[in-house]
């Protein structure tokens, strides 16, 4: 089965998922994202065939996600490492968390807190708008096209 080319859509959305929309790989970004960087260490703690987790890292690294480093060379071993866009990549996935958190947690409560560097407090992520900074949530915009978005061509 031919999967869609995601990438080619004109939309952030689309995109985003061509390169972190494979279940996995919000997860290897997460263990990365908390110090497991290390194929073996990741794929113990995934449960994740050797072959899948050698694909998606091979993935994620063309993508500029992670950036793979030698840390041996006898016998030759990689480890992984969140690029700039990778780092971005995980204030994504706080998002989800959130979610996760308000809405699959159950009655045991979140799996993992989150202590803000600047404050020293247990928090979680909220959005916010860039330029006035208060609350942004979806019921709070408007969609309107952008620079990028497709332009319909007329019919010949």
């Amino acid at each position: 089965m031919q999967r869609t080319p995601f990438g080619d859509m004109a939309c952030s959305i689309a995109r985003t998922l061509d390169v972190i929309g494979e279940p996995w790989s919000p997860l290897i970004l997460r263990n990365v994202f908390v110090g497991i960087t290390r194929f073996e260490r990741l794929q113990q703690n995934l449960g994740i065939s050797r072959k899948v987790l050698a694909e998606r890292l091979k993935w994620l690294v063309e993508n500029g996600v992670l950036e793979r480093q030698e840390y041996s060379s006898r016998p030759p071993r990689h480890e992984y490492t969140l690029t700039t866009k990778g780092m971005e990549l995980c204030d994504l996935l706080l998002v989800m968390v959130r979610w996760g958190d308000r809405w699959t947690a159950g009655e045991a409560g979140p799996p993992v807190l989150y202590r803000h560097h600047a404050c020293g407090e247990i928090s979680h992520v909220e959005l916010h708008c860039a330029v006035c900074d208060r609350p942004m949530r979806a019921s709070d915009i408007d969609v309107l096209p952008g620079p990028g978005a497709e332009v319909p061509t007329a019919s010949a």
